[in-house]
């Protein structure tokens, strides 16, 4: 059993995932209810169905599947009789592509999951960008994207990964939500060679 950081900071729990449970979260519902744990916490099958816009029946269904294979469970602190609280079993998923080399439905499904991710990470900044005129200067000039083209091979991509990985756990625990002015925000990194040149 691992001891806790010195400082008192807990590290965020990770599953690295299987192939039973990528084929299980190859699925729009079932992504965006387990996002929706992890990000807000514990919710009823009745509040996630509200707020992502589908029905209890539905959402009732696909968080048994998430269940089954172990990436969310019954919140043991709420809930009674027939109200039952789910929670995210993990702050995090962890899946290397070639861990499916060799099981092609794993494989699309890893596909279907990084395509997935993609397509939010699209979709978020452009709502971003059609309200941004409405928010504060400070928040306008912080938010942002940008690109670079570094030439790499892969264990300095893989270590360029970790470094910036390392950065990002940094500012996570070094937050302070309740400070003036906090609002979760949504970090992506992706590094993906060019195809379209050759080095």
């Amino acid at each position: 059993m691992e001891s806790p950081p010195p400082d008192g900071r807990t590290e965020p729990s990770r599953v690295d995932l299987n192939a039973r449970q990528v084929r299980v979260l190859a699925h729009p519902l079932r992504m965006r209810l387990l996002g929706s744990l992890r990000i807000d916490g514990p919710a009823t099958a009745t509040a996630l169905a509200e707020k992502l816009g589908t029905n209890t029946g539905a959402t009732s269904y696909h968080l048994r599947q998430l269940a089954e294979v172990g990436l969310v469970a019954e919140d043991p602190d709420r809930g009674a009789g027939r109200q039952r609280w789910w929670q995210a079993a993990h702050d995090m998923s962890h899946f290397d592509p070639t861990d499916f080399d060799d099981d092609p439905d794993a494989r699309a499904a890893v596909q279907w999951i990084r395509t997935n991710q993609v397509r939010l990470m699209g979709e978020l900044a452009e709502r971003w960008m059609a309200v941004e005129h409405t928010q504060s200067r400070a928040w306008r000039d912080a938010a942002g994207m940008s690109d670079l083209v570094l030439p790499l091979d892969p264990a300095r991509l893989l270590a360029l990964n970790d470094d910036l990985w390392a950065v990002l756990m940094r500012y996570r625990d070094d937050a302070v939500a309740d400070a003036p002015d906090v609002k979760p925000v949504h970090v992506f990194l992706a590094g993906f060679p060019r195809l379209e040149e050759r080095w």
